[in-house]
């Protein structure tokens, strides 16, 4: 029997993310399930959000009015919080969709999460770093153009791709992909790639693309730490050691 598509409620902060990326925030969406909740919040009373008014009925979003009730203060985060909470408890959810560069989301990412659902967050790079890590995964808008017009890792803005250098610089990745390997070890000393991939969705936010690369083997293969090797089809990986650099699996 065919596995039916997870369900996702998609609810977009339209204060803070711009309506340029919602095709490719859709299309993105589409491989993770079916987004049959989609909900934008806002004063659209105001002219800030005439662009996100313009594609409203073309991606099939229900615009949520949120009057600014005191001046210099962000309503629309407290209604949007209020609003996942009811679909959280009422609907038969598989995950949610948060589409905001706002940190204030953080704590409702926590608690979808705790609900056992998960949580696909979209924002610009501005996005603080506890929203980001929060999130099952997060991707950011501004690589998300190049991820889904192509999975061909060379069709990628060279502005945006990371040199071997600079990600070998990034400690945090390098734990996170070493650790990941590291767990994944089968008898003889290689990890299978899609089970490095697996266990990576499982412990941590992350996604290859906000690197600038359009699969996780290419971005092991930019770093000079790990070997990377491919068998009938199957990729795998191991942390390179000195004197096996010629060593096939």
């Amino acid at each position: 029997m065919q596995q039916s598509e997870s369900k996702i409620a998609m609810l977009i902060d339209a204060d803070n993310a711009p309506a340029s990326k919602i095709e490719a925030i859709v299309a993105e969406m589409a491989k993770y399930g079916v987004a049959n909740i989609r909900k934008a919040y806002g004063n659209w009373k105001s002219s800030n959000l005439q662009a996100w008014e313009e594609c409203l009925h073309e991606y099939a979003i229900r615009p949520v009015q949120q009057f600014d009730y005191t001046k210099g203060k962000n309503a629309t985060d407290a209604a949007m919080i209020i609003d996942a909470m009811d679909l959280l408890y009422t609907q038969q959810l598989d995950a949610f969709a948060i589409v905001s560069s706002d940190c204030d989301f953080t704590p409702l990412v926590m608690r979808i999460l705790t609900n056992g659902l998960k949580v696909y967050g979209f924002g610009e790079k501005k996005t603080p770093l506890p929203f980001v890590y929060a999130c099952s995964t997060f991707l950011y808008l501004e690589t998300i153009d190049q991820s889904v017009v192509s999975e061909d890792a060379s069709k990628i803005s060279t502005n945006i791709k990371k040199t071997g250098k600079e990600l070998k610089q990034d400690t945090k990745l390098i734990n996170l992909l070493r650790g990941a390997v590291s767990s994944t070890l089968e008898d003889d000393g290689w990890s299978n790639l899609a089970v490095i991939g697996g266990h990576i969705k499982n412990h941590a936010s992350f996604d290859s693309r906000n690197h600038g690369y359009a699969n996780l083997s290419g971005l092991f293969q930019a770093i000079d730490l790990f070997e990377v090797q491919r068998k009938n089809k199957v990729v795998y990986v191991r942390n390179k050691r000195k004197g096996n650099a010629n060593s096939k699996r």
